[in-house]
């Protein structure tokens, strides 16, 4: 009855989307005040039937209804029920449940908190997303239906996969999800935009909040998925340019792209057209990335699906919501204009530069990611692209960006004085030479690499904190008074130099060893000893591993046991790697157990890295910096009364 239930809720969701955007579309061009006034009631209902559906799939993994397919895939009765409840979105069909619970979800929030917008305008942004939610709904109907039934009924299910079992599946795909989602709000307000032909700064002004939250999600998304990859497959590494993980981080650095593009809209009116194709370029690659994660094209830890109509159905989605948005544009582009005029010197012209630099960094990894499918699609080979390829073409368009990144807050709209800027920098770039080349000596070895890294960071940080001081001492003011989109954007500046930090010294510093130990035996890392005491057995709920234990002592004084896990789980002969991990903040020693050996020894790696923490804390400074921004009071703004007249204003030229 459960999973009837919420079958029948998704056939409803669909029926009101696509109502939603039948009606409220034209009702908008052409000025129908019934139909524009069924938008915010349609986002509400919409909401409320996937709330529906979702509970009704949570329930069936609580009660544990093997009799629902989806469930009997991802479920047994031993699994805890924390990872039950996580197990809704653990496979295909419900990830894309929970992608229509962020979906709807998302226009919810549309309808509610942008009360001060034009009834037409919301009209267009809520038809537009009920239209995206319809083709997610087909989706999920003809394609990954959750609640279809099995008869009879197995006893019991098969499992949650193994590498789910963890904390980071309760986190990482909502965040992540809510990013990816967020976006198509932006992509939205430009389609909303170029219907009705308004694309000037009050629209940017509506949408920056939008995009800078889906932005902050994406960013936490990202960044929890790398530290879950980090201690859950023992491989040490917290990034692997893996084609999955890439499908998440080209969004990023386009929407990353777009929030710099939109600010210049707002305060310039300028950068529209770049503006519009950004958003339509943000959620295009978030759809991108779905049909890469579900389409049987890569084989990776992260992949969902390998079903080839999944991946048509999206492909098909995909290639609508481009052409159609692109056709929309291209339409518009003559009357969109050029807007405010700028010197090459000039803030503008920076955040241009940013912007080319972000888009080509996208395409780079785009490139890397893709090429070798197409090469195999044409049956020309196999092909591998890794981390050198990355890191030879990434990096060096990087470099250039994060330059400036501390030059564009000092620039001057329209028109910026060089000499003048160069004054303001004189102190972050000395100061960045000191301690680049200081560092690496610090640290014992000196590298090129490890100095323009540290450099780069030292050069934003001392920026960030150089304007925040100038700022107060201008407006003679405190730093909680300054406003929070300015002050956001500092902080999101130095969390990109923390993380350059972490990044940079974990790469130049850390070392790995693989050693076979027996008990008693001591290997030595980072000035620390660890002594193998042995292994043991220990049973969980639905698994049975063998635990190490290993003292960890420095100058003699033992100051704690780890214990490195190896994991075997009912459901599956694959054994799984718990890695023990002792984090100070500055170092992690990090011990994964490897194989058995004779004679009761193991083959045991162990790993120093220095910083590494940097990475994830650079992540959070970055999206406590969105989040900063998205509560500046100039985006709380009071209700204005629009006749439907007013409001339609614009809408036919």
């Amino acid at each position: 009855m459960i999973a009837e239930l919420g079958h029948f809720s998704l056939i409803l969701t669909l029926l009101v989307a696509l109502a939603q955007g039948a009606l409220t579309l034209p009702g908008a061009a052409r000025g129908n005040a019934a139909w524009i006034a069924l938008a915010r009631p349609a986002a509400g209902i919409q909401f409320f039937l996937i709330v529906i559906a979702f509970s009704s799939l949570t329930w069936a993994f609580v009660t544990k209804d093997f009799s629902v397919a989806y469930v009997a895939q991802n479920a047994n009765s031993q699994l805890p029920l924390a990872y039950r409840i996580a197990a809704v979105w653990g496979g295909h069909e419900g990830s894309l449940l929970l992608w229509l619970l962020m979906q709807t979800g998302w226009a919810y929030a549309v309808s509610m908190f942008s009360r001060q917008l034009p009834d037409a305008m919301v009209a267009r942004v809520l038809g537009v997303l009920g239209l995206v939610t319809a083709g997610f709904l087909l989706f999920v109907l003809l394609t990954s239906n959750p609640f279809e039934r099995l008869s009879p009924a197995p006893i019991e299910g098969l499992d949650l996969n193994p590498l789910l079992q963890d904390v980071g599946l309760i986190f990482h795909p909502p965040l992540l999800y809510m990013g990816y989602v967020g976006f198509s709000v932006v992509f939205a307000f430009a389609i909303a935009a170029l219907l009705a032909g308004q694309l000037d700064a009050t629209w940017a002004r509506w949408s920056r909040p939008w995009a800078t939250a889906a932005w902050l999600f994406l960013t936490l998304g990202i960044a929890l998925g790398s530290w879950w990859a980090y201690y859950e497959l023992g491989w040490g590494g917290w990034w692997f340019w893996d084609p999955v993980e890439n499908s998440s981080f080209i969004p990023w650095l386009v929407g990353t792209a777009l929030i710099h593009s939109l600010a210049v809209t707002e305060k310039r009116n300028s950068f529209k057209s770049w503006t519009v194709l950004l958003a339509i370029s943000t959620f295009s690659l978030s759809l991108l990335g779905a049909f890469l994660v579900r389409s049987g094209v890569l084989t990776s830890v992260h992949a969902f699906a390998t079903d080839p109509r999944r991946g048509v159905f999206i492909l098909l989605l995909f290639t609508v919501v481009v052409g159609t948005s692109l056709f929309l544009y291209a339409l518009r582009a003559p009357k969109i204009g050029l807007g405010g005029r700028f010197d090459l010197i000039s803030r503008e012209s920076l955040l241009l530069t940013n912007n080319v630099l972000m888009a080509v960094a996208a395409g780079s990894v785009i490139l890397g990611t893709l090429y070798p499918l197409f090469i195999d699609a044409l049956g020309l080979g196999k092909l591998s692209v890794g981390p050198p390829y990355f890191n030879a073409v990434f990096v060096p368009l990087m470099v250039p960006a994060l330059l400036l990144m501390a030059v564009g807050p000092v620039a001057n709209w329209k028109s910026a004085k060089l000499p003048a800027m160069m004054k303001r920098l004189y102190v972050p770039a000395v100061l960045a030479v000191a301690v680049g080349v200081g560092v690496p000596f610090v640290l014992g070895r000196w590298s090129l690499m490890v100095a323009l890294g540290v450099a780069l960071a030292t050069w934003i940080a001392a920026a960030v904190v150089l304007g925040i001081y100038e700022r107060m001492q201008a407006t003679r003011s405190g730093l909680l008074a300054q406003p929070r989109s300015w002050l956001g954007m500092h902080v999101a500046h130095l969390g990109i130099a923390v993380f350059v930090a972490g990044v940079t010294l974990v790469m130049g510093y850390e070392t790995e060893q693989d050693v076979s130990m027996a008990p008693g035996q001591t290997v030595s890392t980072g000035g620390y000893e660890l002594k193998f005491l042995g292994v043991r057995k220990a049973r969980g709920p639905n698994y049975v591993a063998e635990v190490g234990d290993i003292e960890m002592s420095r100058e003699g004084k033992v100051l704690r046991l780890l214990h490195p896990e190896k994991r075997t789980y009912a459901s599956s002969a694959m054994p799984m790697t718990e890695a023990a991990i002792d984090a100070n903040g500055l170092r992690h020693v990090y011990v994964a157990l490897g194989e058995p050996l004779a004679d009761d020894a193991w083959s045991i790696r162990v790993y120093y890295k220095p910083f590494v923490d940097w990475i994830w804390a650079g992540c959070i400074l970055m999206a406590l910096g969105g989040l900063l921004a998205i509560s500046d009071r100039r985006y709380r703004l009071k209700r204005k009364r629009h006749s439907v007249s007013t409001a339609l204003k614009g809408a036919t030229s």
